[in-house]
């Protein structure tokens, strides 16, 4: 009998870790669409509430304050990015094989979080980047520009600095989902969104970053 108890209360414990981790990921997708919409400053909790199908309770619950949850919102993307970075394995590639895999990598996570791009601009615009530094997105930084030191010390890749070239990749790879609402009337017979369409702006995104990077000189040596 007591085994039976034990067994039936040890089997309910993984389900509600399981119930806790899909309802604060239900809180933090509604959160994010909201900052996104309205910063820190002009998000209601009672919004987010409604959003993931919660009590405002709850949110307090599991974050103890619109501020604790909107610095989790802005965690996660740095803690996703940086646990799919990690799994790439980027050092066992040649600079620019890896530089490729990146960019695509990043490009594909944009595509899958269409409120990043504004809740950034929220950050920036009301807080000044005061919570976006919390989120340690140096290490995040960290992989492309040594992916960039790398290539430039084998010298497949010419000579530049690593931090503003990281930079400008950063602003290749996002801008086209961060600025698409104001993008797409320019060519509303586009499907900016779509599939096929992204998959272009992928290729077009590592073709133009790769040659402002390569060695063009060494090429010639080499060939």
């Amino acid at each position: 009998m007591g085994r039976s108890i034990q067994s039936k209360l040890s089997s309910k414990k993984p389900r509600q870790v399981r119930d806790a981790e899909a309802t604060k990921k239900q809180i933090l997708d509604a959160a994010e669409a909201e900052f996104a919409k309205n910063g820190l400053n002009g998000a209601r909790t009672e919004a987010i509430a409604k959003g993931a199908g919660v009590t405002t309770a709850m949110i307090y619950y599991y974050f103890e304050s619109k501020e604790g949850l909107y610095q989790a919102v802005l965690q996660r993307p740095a803690l996703e990015m940086h646990e799919g970075f990690e799994q790439l394995n980027l050092d066992q590639f040649p600079p620019e094989e890896a530089l490729k895999i990146l960019v695509k990598e990043a490009i594909a996570y944009e595509a899958a979080h269409p409120y990043r791009g504004m809740l950034w601009f929220q950050e920036a615009n009301q807080n000044q980047g005061k919570y976006f530094k919390l989120g340690n997105w140096q290490e995040n930084f960290a992989y492309l520009i040594k992916i960039l030191e790398r290539g430039m010390l084998e010298g497949c890749f010419r000579q530049i600095d690593p931090f503003l070239t990281t930079l400008h990749i950063i602003g290749i790879c996002n801008l086209y989902f961060n600025a698409y609402e104001n993008i797409k009337h320019t060519r509303p017979d586009l499907q900016l969104l779509s599939p096929e369409m992204i998959e272009q702006h992928t290729q077009a995104a590592i073709n133009f970053i790769l040659a402002g990077v390569r060695n063009n000189s060494n090429a010639v040596r080499n060939s």
